[in-house]
């Protein structure tokens, strides 16, 4: 009895033996198969689009930079030549003045159809029967085929027989401009034109931000007296900010790749009054098999683009501090 007690007073003084380590588990949590089920459905959303934008756009962007030192006329191989294409690129008139037209069809154009068509998004926002109608009618001009705009605006154009320069004759002006056959007026007839025919697209952007901007503080801004263009200077514009800056960049991007409207309205001309880069890059390369050369200038487009675009951003970066 007396070794039995002594062995249990051991038993219960020895430190007791750890515990039997347990497995790992090997269940995930209920929330990682979630994400990653969430993960797969987003790259089966996105990855077809980026694909396409692989395949479509950044290989071609590539390649463009990559021909744009060589010379090459399609047939054949190309012939690696530096930076020789930038240089004629530099001492080329045509370009030169391709360049400045391409320039003034933007400084105009963009704050034009900025205007325009935030001053028709304003007019037509609002509840009344039968607006949806004219809110069609002035959408209908970008949806239009760009080849009977031209046709039916190069007819009203007309110095002789044109409604316009009729109404301007009827009016005591004598000297009506000559449109789309002048090297002075064919560059602000396809401004017109242009204006004309985006203004309904960006209308309707600017609709969108119109819904957004809450009634309380054009109705607080009233109450405290401010007038129709005290609201609209500080109510309505900054709300509208993200949509004009999404607008300006927009704007400036298609305004630099102006190309089916002069080139269905006056194929650069009269002379090169209308020569844009756009339509410079297609006649060297598509016109003279200079692909090359072509790609050179196309890549100082890109560029601009770029510049412009960055600058921009910057610049409303600053705003919003």
């Amino acid at each position: 009895m007396a070794t039995a007690a002594i062995a249990s007073a051991g038993r219960a003084a020895s430190p007791s033996s750890p515990p039997a380590r347990r497995g790992r588990s090997t269940k995930r949590r209920p929330g990682s198969r979630l994400k990653a089920r969430n993960t797969l459905v987003g790259w089966t959303f996105v990855l077809p689009n980026f694909i396409g934008f692989a395949v479509l756009t950044l290989v071609p962007v590539l390649i463009l930079f990559y021909v744009s030192f060589t010379t090459w006329n399609v047939f054949g191989t190309a012939k690696w030549i530096g930076i020789a294409n930038y240089t004629r690129m530099l001492a080329d008139r045509s370009y030169h003045v391709a360049l400045l037209n391409t320039v003034y069809y933007a400084a105009v154009h963009i704050p034009l159809t900025l205007a325009c068509s935030l001053a028709l998004a304003l007019l037509l926002n609002r509840r009344l029967r039968g607006m949806a109608f004219f809110r069609t009618v002035a959408f209908f001009p970008y949806i239009t085929s760009i080849v009977a705009i031209a046709v039916v605006w190069n007819m009203l154009f007309s110095p002789q027989y044109g409604p316009i320069n009729q109404f301007l004759h009827a009016i005591g002006v004598q000297n009506a401009p000559g449109w789309t056959t002048s090297a002075t007026w064919s560059m602000p007839a396809v401004i017109i034109v242009g204006t004309w025919r985006e203004m309904g697209y960006y209308m309707l952007l600017f609709l969108a931000g119109l819904q957004t901007v809450p009634a309380e503080l054009h109705e607080a801004a009233r109450m405290d007296g401010a007038n129709a263009w005290q609201r609209f200077r500080n109510v309505t514009m900054p709300c509208l900010r993200p949509t004009t800056f999404f607008v300006t960049v927009m704007l400036t991007i298609g305004s630099f790749k102006v190309f089916d409207l002069i080139l269905v309205m006056t194929n650069g001309g009269p002379g090169q009054s209308t020569l844009v880069l756009s339509q410079y890059i297609y006649q060297k390369g598509f016109g003279e098999n200079q692909f090359g050369y072509a790609s050179a200038v196309a890549v100082s487009l890109f560029l601009i683009c770029i510049l412009v675009t960055i600058y921009q951003f910057l610049v409303n970066k600053r705003r919003d501090r």
